[in-house]
C-alpha cells in the first residue's frame, strides 16, 4: 500500500510541527491529532532518526522540524516511517530481483515499474511546503 496509516500520521504530525513555535511533546501532539501516543512515538522517532525532526529532552522537550518545509519531501517522510520506499505494488524493482524467477514472462512488470518510477518522482518533488499551501 502506498500511503499507510504511519505515513498519514507522519505527514499530519509534520504539518502541526511546522506551525509550532517551539518543540511539541508526544503527548500533546497525540491529543491534538487523536493518535495513539505509543504509535505516534515510534513515528516521531523514525523521523528523528532520518534527521527530519530533532528530539529535545527534558521538561520543555519534544520534537521540532530540523529543515524548512520546502526541503522535506514526501518520499523521504514515507520512507522514514515505513523503513523502505513506498510501493504501489509488491513487485521487484528490477527483473533480476524477481523472487519467482518469472520476470522474463511477466507482461505487466514493465508497466508497473514505469508507474512506480513516476510515483517516486512525484513524491520526491512534492514537499511539506506544497501540502501546507
Amino acid at each position: 500500500m502506498l500511503i499507510t496509516r504511519a505515513s498519514e500520521y507522519a505527514i499530519l504530525s509534520l504539518i502541526v510541527l511546522s506551525k509550532a513555535s517551539e518543540p511539541m511533546d508526544t503527548e500533546t501532539l497525540s491529543r491534538e491529532l487523536s493518535i495513539s501516543k505509543s504509535f505516534l512515538a515510534k513515528i516521531l522517532q523514525a523521523l528523528a532518526k532520518k534527521e527530519i525532526l530533532k528530539s529535545y529532552k527534558g521538561v520543555n522537550g519534544g520534537f521540532a522540524l530540523i529543515q524548512n518545509a520546502e526541503d522535506i519531501n514526501m518520499l523521504d517522510i514515507m520512507s522514514a516511517v515505513e523503513g523502505k520506499a513506498p510501493a504501489v505494488f509488491e513487485c521487484a524493482p528490477s527483473r533480476d530481483d524477481c523472487p519467482s524467477d518469472r520476470a522474463n514472462i511477466c507482461s505487466i512488470w514493465p508497466f508497473l515499474n514505469k508507474l512506480q518510477g513516476k510515483i517516486d518522482l512525484f513524491l520526491n518533488e512534492l514537499t511539506l511546503a506544497d501540502i501546507l499551501e
